[in-house]
C-alpha cells in the first residue's frame, strides 16, 4: 500500500501546525503559562521556577517537559522500524493522538473551560504528550526538516534559503506550516474569547480531519510524487 504524495502530506502537516497553535494558545493562556509543544519555552520557566523556588511552577514544568517526552517515546516505539511516509501504523498513531485530543475535550467540556489548578495540570499532561506523539508522526511522514508543533528551525532555514539562494523558490511547505501555526493560534485565541467552552474543539477536528483524509489517500494508493 502506497503513502500519499509528498503534496498532499505536507498540506496535511499545515493543518496539524494549526491544531498545534490552537492547543498552545489555551495551554498557555489557561492552563498555567506552559506550552503543550514548545519545550524550549518551557525550560525557561522551568529554570525560572527553580531560581524563584515557585513549587506550582515546578509541576508545571514537570508535566509539560515530562508529558512531552512521553509522547515523543510512545510514538516512537511503533514507527521506529516503519519507512518514512504515511501508512497504516502511522494512522494508528494519530489516532492515539486524536483520542488524546478528544479527552482533553471532554475534559475542557466538563470543567466549562475553568480547570483548577490539578486538573490543570492534567488536561496540561494529555496535550504536551498529544504534542509529542505529533512531533514524531511529523518526522515519520518523510519530509525533511518538517515540524508542526516547534517551527524555530523552519523559519530559520526559510530565511537562511533565501539569502543562501535568492532566486530558489521558497519552500512553501514550511511558509504553510508557519502560517498554519499563526491561523491556529488565531482561531484558538478568537473561539476562547467568544465561546470559550469550545475551545479545544478546533484541535481535535483539525487532527481527526487529518487522519480521515490520509487513510482515504491511503487506501485509493495514490503515487509517491517528490
Amino acid at each position: 500500500m502506497q503513502a500519499p504524495s509528498t503534496r498532499a502530506t505536507a498540506w496535511l502537516l499545515v493543518a496539524l501546525a494549526a491544531a498545534s497553535g490552537c492547543l498552545d494558545v489555551i495551554c498557555l493562556t489557561r492552563l498555567n503559562g506552559y506550552f503543550a509543544s514548545v519545550i524550549t519555552g518551557n525550560l525557561v520557566h522551568f529554570g525560572q521556577a527553580l531560581a524563584t523556588a515557585e513549587t506550582r511552577a515546578l509541576a508545571g514544568a514537570v508535566v509539560a517537559v515530562g508529558g512531552y517526552a512521553v509522547g515523543v517515546a510512545a510514538a516512537t516505539v511503533p514507527l521506529r522500524h516503519t519507512p518514512p511516509g504515511w501508512n497504516r501504523r502511522t494512522a494508528v498513531v494519530t489516532s492515539a493522538e486524536a483520542v488524546l485530543l478528544l479527552g482533553f475535550t471532554a475534559g475542557w467540556l466538563a470543567c466549562s473551560a475553568r480547570p483548577g489548578y490539578g486538573f490543570g495540570l492534567v488536561l496540561l499532561a494529555m496535550a504536551a504528550v498529544s504534542s509529542g506523539i505529533q512531533s514524531v508522526i511529523t518526522v515519520a511522514a518523510g519530509i525533511r526538516g518538517a515540524s508542526t508543533t516547534y517551527l524555530t528551525g523552519s523559519l530559520t532555514e526559510l530565511v537562511r534559503r533565501r539569502i543562501l539562494d535568492p532566486h530558489r523558490f521558497a519552500d512553501v511547505g514550511g511558509v504553510g506550516r508557519l502560517a498554519g501555526l499563526v491561523v491556529g493560534a488565531a482561531l484558538g485565541t478568537v473561539v476562547l474569547r467568544t465561546a470559550p467552552t469550545w475551545a479545544s474543539v478546533p484541535a481535535a477536528v483539525l487532527v481527526i480531519a487529518v487522519l480521515a483524509f490520509a487513510i482515504g489517500l491511503i487506501r485509493r494508493r495514490i503515487p509517491v510524487r517528490g
